[in-house]
Parts: structure tokens; C-alpha cells; sequence
């Protein structure tokens, strides 16, 4: 009886060692750290942007609204918007093809791959420059479909869509709950799709160093699995199912024989 009981408390505790973040010590925080990483996203691929033009002369945004069906598979159109004060704005949805291009209306075949937004607005005004279109054009440049998935024990496994260009690992999982009490902070693995390869990042969250880690700025389209500890396999076990199954009867017998014996005396 003591031995399943036992059992069953190992089980069942967690190390507060293993959930608590940052563990290093408070010298490690002391001094200001630089950041080294590219925390802005890169364009790839298959990536949907969602592209804003505005000049000084709205009439000449009027080729791009005609010539809008020029655009790469994935175009979801145009929209005008008044922005008062004699300038326009035209926004289009372009899909990146595999080559890293999107195709402009008028424009023709811009490459965008690899690049940042601010680096790939700069690019596309230079286009419209160069097709001597307008002169003096304002592009920006967002992304529509970034997105990270994130698997294993965390408290809402999801796919969590990214809102800005700088999203932080703990920024996604704060997205799906924290990490459960059941989840391995030391052993989180990101998978990264770069460059036509697929990375592997091994993070634990529990040491500072984490803030150093090449994949602790997130990019779209990368994989997020929490590993599960192992008192988590064991409670979804067979075994450990017969073992509570045991314990309650066990506990049940134990009452009626206490009460038997107290009623018999």
C-alpha cells in the first residue's frame, strides 16, 4: 500500500526547478545585454504581403487599380482609401512565388525574398521609379499570413498568428497559455524552414542564455514543440490507470475494514 502510494505521489509532483524561467544568477541580468539577433522577418516563398502605394498625385495610382488583375496568383484585389489632403492610397494582396518574385501591375517581376519589409518597400519603390510611373512613390510593405505552430504541452496547443514584426518564442507561448506544468522548459525545439532547408533549435528556457539564441526572435512559418515531461506518459498509461484504479479500492477496503473493526469492539 505505502509502495503504490508512493508511486503515485512521484508521479504526480513537479520539480518547482523545472517550471520556474531564467534561473541564472541575478549577475547575469545586472549588466545590459545587446541584442545580436535579426528580430525582424524575412519574406519567403508562398508569403502573402499586403502592399500600400501613396503619392503626391492620386491620378497616377489609377494605373495600378486597372492594371490590378497583372498580379501574381494569390491577388485579393485592391482597395482605395482616401487619405485626405490630395493623397490616395492603393493596397494590393500579392503572393510570393517559388522563385521569391511578386509581379507588380506595371511594374513586371519584383524579387523580394530574403528581404525585410522596409528593405522590400524600398526595392519596390525604386520599380516604380525606374518605370518612370511615379515619382515620387511611398511603398509599405506587410506580411498577411505570418504564422507560427505550436505543438506539445503547452495549455492551448494552436497555430498563433503574428501581429508585428518582432515576436519573441515567449511571445507565442504566452499565446497558447504558458507551457503546462506537464511541459519540459528545458527541452522546447523550434524548427525553422531557411534558406530551402529545415533548422533544428534545440531552447531551454530556464537560463538566461536564452536571450542569445538564434531562434528566440521567431520567424513565420516556423514549428514549436514543448516536449512533455515523463510523469505526463505515465498518468496516460495503462499502468496508471490501474494503478488509481487500485489505490481507490484499495482505499475503500482500508475504510470498511477501519469501521468493522471499530463497530466490533
Amino acid at each position: 500500500m505505502l509502495v503504490l502510494m508512493a508511486v503515485l505521489l512521484m508521479s504526480s509532483c513537479v520539480s518547482t526547478k523545472k517550471i520556474v524561467y531564467f534561473q541564472d544568477p541575478d549577475e547575469v541580468y545586472r549588466q545590459a545585454q545587446q541584442i545580436l539577433q535579426q528580430y525582424e522577418m524575412r519574406i519567403k516563398s508562398a508569403d502573402q504581403l499586403l502592399i500600400k502605394v501613396t503619392c503626391s498625385e492620386p491620378e497616377l495610382l489609377t494605373i495600378f487599380a486597372q492594371d490590378v488583375i497583372m498580379g501574381t496568383s494569390g491577388n485579393t484585389g485592391s482597395i482605395n482609401i482616401n487619405q485626405g489632403q490630395g493623397n490616395m492610397t492603393n493596397a494590393y494582396g500579392y503572393t510570393v512565388n517559388n522563385e521569391g518574385i511578386i509581379t507588380l501591375p506595371a511594374v513586371g517581376p519584383v524579387s523580394v525574398a530574403g528581404l525585410t519589409s522596409d528593405e522590400a518597400a524600398k526595392r519596390i519603390e525604386d520599380a516604380i521609379i525606374n518605370a518612370k510611373l511615379i515619382i515620387d512613390p511611398k511603398v509599405t510593405v506587410r506580411l498577411l499570413n505570418a504564422r507560427v505552430a505550436v505543438l506539445g504541452a503547452v495549455k492551448v496547443p494552436q497555430v498563433v498568428s503574428l501581429t508585428s514584426e518582432r515576436n519573441t518564442i515567449l511571445d507565442v507561448l504566452s499565446r497558447c497559455g504558458d507551457i503546462a506544468d506537464t511541459g519540459l522548459r528545458q527541452k522546447v525545439t523550434l524548427y525553422r524552414e531557411q534558406d530551402g532547408v529545415r533548422k533544428k533549435f534545440d531552447i531551454d528556457l530556464t537560463k538566461a542564455d536564452i536571450f542569445n539564441n538564434e531562434a528566440y526572435y521567431v520567424q513565420q512559418n516556423d514549428l514549436i514543440y514543448v516536449e512533455p515531461n515523463k510523469s505526463q506518459s505515465i498518468k496516460s498509461s495503462a499502468f496508471y490507470t490501474f494503478l488509481s484504479a487500485g489505490a481507490s479500492i484499495i482505499s475503500v477496503i482500508s475504510a470498511i475494514v477501519t469501521i468493522v473493526m471499530v463497530t466490533t469492539k
